[in-house]
């Protein structure tokens, strides 16, 4: 299997490290793809996550957004969970959007209600902390 990450990807996550990012355009694919580039450059998904916290909190904050309202744990840890199975099941991508574009079952932000009912999902517990999928577990893999 081969992952690779484009200048243009590289440009991406340094905007949204540098807070240079609109907010606004920070949609569902923009997650995905921060999520697959630092899956790309560390190859650890319990890294990853901190990477990917590290900045979606820091883009919050830069934009005057408190994170304890906005950012998700369970969310962000479950959609880079999510990305690292997806990769386990493609077998090249030459960037983050050739890799998204292979996998459009991503695209659908319904997929972790397959996962975890609303409760456990939208529950502030499970918005400050990871909690395990109540329905179906996310597939885990060695790195």
């Amino acid at each position: 299997m081969t992952y690779k990450i484009t200048q243009k990807d590289l440009a991406f996550k340094n905007d949204v490290e540098s807070c240079n990012f609109h907010i606004p355009d920070f949609d569902h694919r923009a997650h995905l793809r921060l999520a697959y580039i630092y899956l790309v450059q560390t190859n650890c998904p319990s890294e990853s996550v901190g990477l990917v916290r590290q900045a979606l909190v820091g883009l919050l904050k830069h934009a005057d957004v408190d994170p304890s309202v906005k950012y998700h744990e369970t969310l962000t840890k479950a959609w880079l969970l999510a990305v690292h199975h997806f990769m386990h099941h493609t077998s090249n991508a030459s960037s983050a959007d050739d890799f998204i574009d292979q996998n459009p079952k991503l695209l659908d932000s319904k997929i972790m209600h397959t996962h975890y009912t609303d409760d456990v999902l939208f529950s502030e517990s499970a918005r400050t902390a990871f909690i395990e999928p109540n329905l179906e577990q996310i597939p885990r893999y060695a790195h």
